[in-house]
């Protein structure tokens, strides 16, 4: 695992704890540069957000609070947000408020910017990296892949079933894993797909004769496409109470490999409410160069490359 997580991963760390709840050690960690977390309490009027560290008040200055809000590529938005959630930080000064107190001054920026040069900037296309999702948006989902950098994860990324929303898979605050698609201009796209299996690592879990749980992604007239795992869905003959986004209990008719085909026959159908739950990985490596979806002897080829 990186040193450089996601916000809200190293808060309640007990190297953490002894650092903010320490004034010798918050001096320590200021001569050390060392990348710290605390809980941002309030954001005044001019967009400073203000911490406590133990006894001590600490402040992060409103241009100190992420990359880009100096120059003004990044809106104010991203410092009011941080209210009542976990941020990163530098410690660049000790020294006194008005009323003679001690006021540690802290910079997100600095800390975000230590996170660049020493492993953001060293990703590369095939790394699997840690992350936290951050926001879900119709389209896809920024994920925090170090002190608060957001990278995008495209829907159509998510899983080899489609979904109709991130929100389906996903929740803010989820951590998992990610693949790193590209990076170009400095930007990072990300992918998630290639680390929940295969076609044949996933068909291996069910067995023909069987009767599972399956969602509905879509109606055609010719049948209906049941997710069975997120990387992993088949085909029912047509049924009249299916609808797109109901649950249904599915006859496993048989398993065909080399077509990559499930044949189904739906029982009965439900409502369903979506509830987002961590994924089962089948990758446990840091990178791949190559993912095959499908099996070796099938007569189409679905591959990822990175290289």
């Amino acid at each position: 695992m990186s040193t450089f997580l996601p916000e809200g991963n190293l808060l309640l760390t007990e190297e953490n704890q002894i650092y903010i709840n320490n004034p010798d050690k918050l001096r320590e960690a200021m001569q050390k540069q060392k990348i710290l977390e605390a809980k941002a309490l309030v954001c005044d009027r001019e967009h400073n957000l203000h911490l406590k560290l133990g006894g001590i008040n600490a402040v992060i200055p409103r241009e100190e609070g992420a990359i880009g809000i100096k120059d003004g590529s990044v809106r104010d938005i991203a410092v009011i947000s941080r209210v009542n959630r976990p941020v990163c930080f530098v410690v660049t000064d000790i020294t006194a408020d008005e009323n003679g107190n001690p006021l540690a001054v802290l910079s997100r920026e600095k800390a975000q910017r230590i996170c660049c040069n020493n492993y953001i900037d060293t990703l590369i296309a095939g790394d699997i990296i840690d992350a936290k999702v951050s926001r879900l948006e119709t389209f896809g989902v920024f994920a925090d892949i170090g002190c608060g950098i957001a990278a995008l994860m495209p829907i159509d990324m998510i899983s080899v079933s489609r979904i109709a929303h991130p929100r389906e898979r996903f929740f803010e605050g989820m951590n998992i894993k990610a693949v790193v698609k590209s990076v170009e201009n400095g930007r990072i796209s990300l992918s998630h797909k290639e680390l929940l299996g295969t076609w044949e690592q996933n068909a291996e879990m069910f067995r023909a004769g069987e009767t599972v749980t399956g969602i509905i992604r879509s109606v055609e007239s010719y049948g209906s496409f049941i997710e069975l795992t997120p990387n992993l869905a088949g085909l029912a003959e047509p049924h009249p109470d299916a609808e797109e986004g109901m649950q249904a209990s599915v006859y496993i008719k048989s398993i065909i490999p080399k077509k990559m085909k499930i044949k189904l026959i739906i029982i009965d159908t439900f409502p369903y409410k979506y509830r987002a739950v961590s994924d089962k990985y089948f990758i446990n490596d840091t990178h791949i160069d190559r993912f095959t979806y499908s099996p070796k002897d099938s007569v189409r080829l679905i591959e990822t490359n990175f290289g």
